[in-house]
């Protein structure tokens, strides 16, 4: 797999980091994408054969831009995993109009300018991945969460029409919902009355992440759902 490249957005500290790392591992040189150049350059040094590229996945232009530097620097992506997410708080009596059309930037649009600008060589190839992130928010909609659900429920249904177009012609696309509080340090902090037991640790995201991106072809997942084993659901 040294020739292959992975492509991560939306790389903080928590799950993105964990994706690079285990593709990194698993012997892909990674394209990290995210907003921060100095978590990305943090990152560099951690994580051999990973390269940081500053990006805003909500600016259509700026993201293609991002996408053709990746491609002349490390070549086509085989796998892309869209963990980038815009989120927000309230009803949709009190939600900013405005968060939920950036939201739908970044969580579903994005989405769409990823997989038209890496499709074309995965099809070639007569293969490649296509992963998002999800969260219970692709499901159902929760009242305070007006901003951000909408978006979410729109992104799982554009992979899903993706996955339907590209999957015929050997391009596996699928979508990871994690149904939990994922373990990062302002979750702890805002949920401190909680056991280890109740989070969802990022490396074991990252791990189902790579297994669904190299399932076999006889047996492939769209709709992966994670979770710690005390959650209830």
């Amino acid at each position: 797999m040294a020739d292959r490249v992975c492509l991560v957005t939306g790389v903080g500290p928590g799950t993105g980091a964990a994706l690079a790392r285990r593709f990194a591992r698993g012997g892909y040189r990674v394209a990290m994408l995210a907003r921060d150049s100095t978590r990305l350059g943090v990152l560099e040094h951690e994580i051999s054969g990973a390269i940081g590229f500053v990006c805003d996945v909500a600016d259509a232009e700026a993201l293609g831009e991002t996408l053709s530097a990746v491609r002349g620097r490390l070549g086509p992506p085989h796998v892309v995993v869209h963990n980038a997410v815009g989120g927000a708080f309230g009803d949709f009596q009190t939600i900013d109009p405005g968060v939920l059309r950036h939201n739908f930037e970044v969580n579903t649009m994005a989405l769409l300018m990823l997989a038209r600008a890496v499709a074309p060589d995965m099809i070639a190839a007569g293969a490649g991945a296509i992963l998002c992130t999800g969260n219970t928010s692709a499901h159902r909609g929760a009242a305070s969460f007006a901003g951000f659900a909408p978006t979410k429920a729109a992104q799982r249904i554009l992979a899903q029409s993706i996955a339907r177009s590209l999957g015929p012609r050997g391009v596996h696309v699928a979508y990871v919902t994690i149904d939990a509080v994922i373990d990062l340090a302002w979750t702890r902090q805002l949920h401190a009355d909680k056991p280890d037991d109740f989070f969802i640790r990022p490396d074991d995201i990252a791990e189902e992440c790579w297994h669904v991106a190299h399932q076999p072809r006889s047996a492939w997942s769209f709709d992966v759902e994670i979770r710690p084993f005390g959650e209830r659901w």
